[in-house]
């Protein structure tokens, strides 16, 4: 029986994520797997990959094959690396914590209004101007 290492499918239409499993070579894409060993979010800025190093070291051990897919994965995370004896890859790009946005009322702090808008109201002329224009017209 041939093992591989792959993905496993899951999510909605336009918003795919995938489990990277372990089974059998004969299985579906999505069908029944033998572990599910890592997680990876390819939509998320940056894309999420989480794999549990110590698990694929064992299966990668005990003769599993990775899939294209997963073998790129496990570039970056370096735990093909670290099964082959090179060098770890430089460290993964960590998404920075989102900055908070000001509040409206710190920002109404800092600005001293007025009080009143800067320019008048256009409707409002026309109206005096044609009560001006029918009073003229009057006398």
């Amino acid at each position: 029986m041939a093992v591989k290492i792959k993905l496993k499918r899951l999510g909605k239409i336009r918003s795919p994520h995938y489990r990277i499993v372990v089974a059998d070579s004969r299985t579906r894409r999505d069908g029944r797997a033998i572990e599910e060993i890592g997680k990876y979010h390819p939509t998320y800025n940056p894309s999420v990959m989480e794999v549990d190093a110590e698990r694929v070291a064992y299966w990668l051990g005990v003769g599993a094959q990775p899939t294209e897919p997963v073998l790129a994965i496990l570039k970056k995370t370096g735990d093909w690396q670290k099964y082959k004896g090179e060098p770890a890859p430089a460290p993964l790009l960590v998404a920075e914590p989102k900055k908070a946005r000001p509040t409206f009322e710190a920002l109404s702090g800092e600005d001293e209004g007025k009080g009143e808008a800067i320019t008048q109201k256009k409707k409002a002329e026309k109206k005096d101007e044609a009560g001006a224009e029918s009073a003229s017209a009057e006398a």
